[in-house]
């Protein structure tokens, strides 16, 4: 074993021991961190531990972070010892396949991003915990950077097993929902990539919408969103190269795959038949393209006044309330509008009324906003323009967006259900898949 991989093993258990024994400042910043992350995730063991290691290698104390503090308090460490903690910064959750087993080790390819790692283990308790694990294997773990060439194990990890492609698509869902700053915690660029497809989507609707804000009954505004989704779809379509005035049967007859096979491969991968079948037969008196509809929830549908705003961060966003809200704000006496005092409550607890909803409003009504919560927060001196964010944060609503759910997703994941389909025609005769380049980047949709 290499002398700096036995010493990182040593230094990551020397930092979990200074958080536990730290300052009261440091100790607290823990316990505040520990609560929000507690709140999502399964709880179980991994997670726990994936919350104090993220802890140690991404938080900050004023402006140092919890590695900088722990090189501070230990001046004896050498040159190699603080490169290879300060590069700590760059450790991250993943899911990985295991692609293949290493005499010390493994290679490991993270299948959010598709980067691939060599990793090695650094002490005979994770030799022994590993010892179980086969190639083809997923897992979920964190690693941690230890050369410019390989990585290692930082904490526990919880083994998934061999995953299909059904399988392994919630698996990638469920990473999604309980690690989303982790999304694509080893490739910014991809981040990056996925925050402009965001302001894409954004730059569209108000395009196709003529605002970024629209009000109207909810099922006149589900059917625009239908509108709009499709001129998207359609927009994709041109841009990929695809003749949108065939139907889909037509397109993957010419790719040489049968539509049966296409049918049975969509049912495993979980789309209803009614779906797939809309798919292949598009609408009498059309030969277009159909594209799966996607509706909103029943009771957005049946909202009098439905409104969808959109943002360039934090994504779009549909209220039932908002009119209502904004109604409120208008008037002259809000106090004698029934439900007035509920409905603010509401906005100030609920998780679905984030920052930008609220930033909006203050833009909007800034006088008015600013009296009615004085009265609500029974606070005369409330100001809006100097406290309005920090009344967010006391009620838990980040200051930042998290990815929102149009982002784009890169293409290989995207392909997931593409490689299915050649795997099912592989026998067929004419497969031209297998002969073309890996799409790279993003799919916009």
């Amino acid at each position: 074993m290499d002398a700096i991989l036995e010493r990182s093993h040593q230094l990551q258990q020397a930092l979990t021991n200074f958080v536990f024994d730290a300052s009261a400042e440091l100790a607290k910043a823990l316990e505040i961190y520990a609560a929000k992350k507690s709140k999502s995730g399964q709880g179980d063991n991994f997670h726990k531990d994936c919350i104090i290691d993220s802890f140690i290698t991404e938080r900050k104390l004023g402006n140092s972070s919890v590695l900088d503090l722990f090189i501070q308090s230990h001046p004896q460490l050498t040159n190699e010892e603080r490169q290879l903690i300060k590069n700590w910064h760059r450790t991250f959750t993943g899911l990985f396949a295991v692609q293949n087993i290493l005499p010390d080790g493994f290679e490991l390819m993270n299948w959010l991003t598709a980067k691939h790692y060599i990793v090695k283990l650094n002490n005979n308790r994770a030799k022994k915990d590993t010892s179980r694990l086969k190639k083809g294997e997923i897992i979920l773990t964190r690693i941690a950077p230890v050369t410019d060439t390989y990585w290692t194990f930082s904490g526990f990890y919880t083994l998934m097993g061999k995953l299909g492609k059904p399988k392994l698509a919630v698996a990638i869902g469920n990473f999604k929902d309980n690690y989303k700053d982790q999304l694509y915690g080893d490739a910014p660029e991809l981040l990056e990539e996925a925050w402009r497809s965001v302001e894409y989507y954004h730059q569209q609707f108000v395009q196709f919408f003529g605002s970024d804000e629209v009000t109207m009954p909810g099922y006149r505004l589900n059917q625009k969103i239908a509108d709009f989704q499709e001129k998207l779809a359609q927009t994709y379509l041109k841009s990929a190269g695809i003749d949108s005035s065939k139907s889909l049967g037509e397109i993957v007859k010419e790719a040489g795959v049968d539509e049966e096979d296409i049918k049975k491969v969509t049912e495993q991968l979980g789309a209803g038949i009614d779906t797939v079948t809309q798919m292949f037969n598009p609408q009498k008196g059309t030969s277009k393209m159909v594209m799966p509809k996607i509706d909103l929830p029943a009771e957005l549908k049946k909202a009098e006044r439905l409104t969808a705003l959109s943002h360039p961060r934090w994504g779009q966003m549909f209220l039932p309330t908002y009119a209502k809200m904004k109604s409120i704000l208008a008037a002259e006496d809000w106090q004698s509008i029934a439900g007035a005092k509920k409905l603010i409550d509401f906005y100030l607890e609920d998780n679905s009324i984030n920052v930008s909803i609220w930033h909006r409003l203050a833009q909007q009504y800034p006088t008015r906003l600013e009296k009615v919560l004085q009265v609500v927060l029974q606070c005369p001196k409330f100001r809006l323009q100097t406290d309005l964010d920090a009344l967010l944060v006391q009620f838990d609503k980040p200051l930042e967006p998290e990815l929102p759910e149009i982002a784009s997703v890169p293409i290989h994941l995207h392909n997931l259900f593409q490689e299915v389909v050649l795997q099912v025609s592989k026998s067929k005769p004419k497969d031209k898949g297998k002969h073309q380049k890996p799409a790279k980047g993003f799919q916009h949709l």
